[in-house]
């Protein structure tokens, strides 16, 4: 887990998510028949997921929530202190959500000056890599899940870390370099430029 001396955390939060439970049970798979449910679900409420990935390991360390606000998120990192050796600095990767950034949360950095923050530039939290961890989490626990409580999708989203951490884990590679990822990014700027000008 750590980089000698200090541990690299890619955090962000899933806010919102529904626990649905679909209006008929699923059509399971047969021959010639491919798996079908229906279009229409009922809706029990919602629950939010703070997530910390360790981008040296790709475990991570998850907090569930009724609420989304810099509260929660304090305690989430209270969590992650209780998580990680206390001699060891926490770097973490993280958008500009305004609960990153208030009032209370400059109190509690400066006196835990063992988190040092890191954010992502505005419009680019995809370079955040606990952003494909959630992706992940949406194809393989949300996507074809039914919930028929909150409670059922809070029990759903432990235990996927639960099992992602002891089975699945394995440290985030970028295959792309970072000139490439630029390039892209240019080009893209250039034709919103090109679009504007146009009109």
């Amino acid at each position: 887990m750590p980089y000698n001396d200090f541990f690299v955390l890619s955090i962000d939060e899933k806010t919102q998510i529904q626990a649905l439970d679909r209006t008929q049970p699923n059509l399971q798979l047969r021959p010639g028949q491919i798996e079908r449910q229906t279009h229409d679900y009922k809706r029990h409420g919602t629950t939010s997921l703070y997530a910390a990935l360790n981008v040296l390991t790709g475990q991570v360390i998850g907090r569930v929530t009724k609420r989304h606000r810099a509260k929660e998120f304090i305690e989430f990192l209270r969590q992650i202190e209780r998580n990680t050796p206390k001699d060891q600095d926490l770097h973490i990767i993280l958008d500009n959500s305004s609960t990153h950034k208030t009032p209370e949360m400059k109190t509690w950095l400066k006196e835990h000056p063992r988190f040092q923050l890191h954010f992502t530039p505005t419009s680019a939290s995809w370079l955040n890599t606990v952003e494909s961890w959630f992706g992940q989490l949406e194809r393989r626990a949300l996507y074809r899940g039914v919930f028929s409580s909150v409670g059922d999708l809070e029990k759903a989203l432990r235990n996927y870390i639960k099992v992602h951490n002891k089975e699945l884990a394995k440290p985030f590679c970028w295959t792309k370099t970072a000139e490439s990822i630029m390039t892209s990014v240019a080009k893209a700027k250039n034709s919103a430029i090109n679009v504007k000008l146009s009109n």
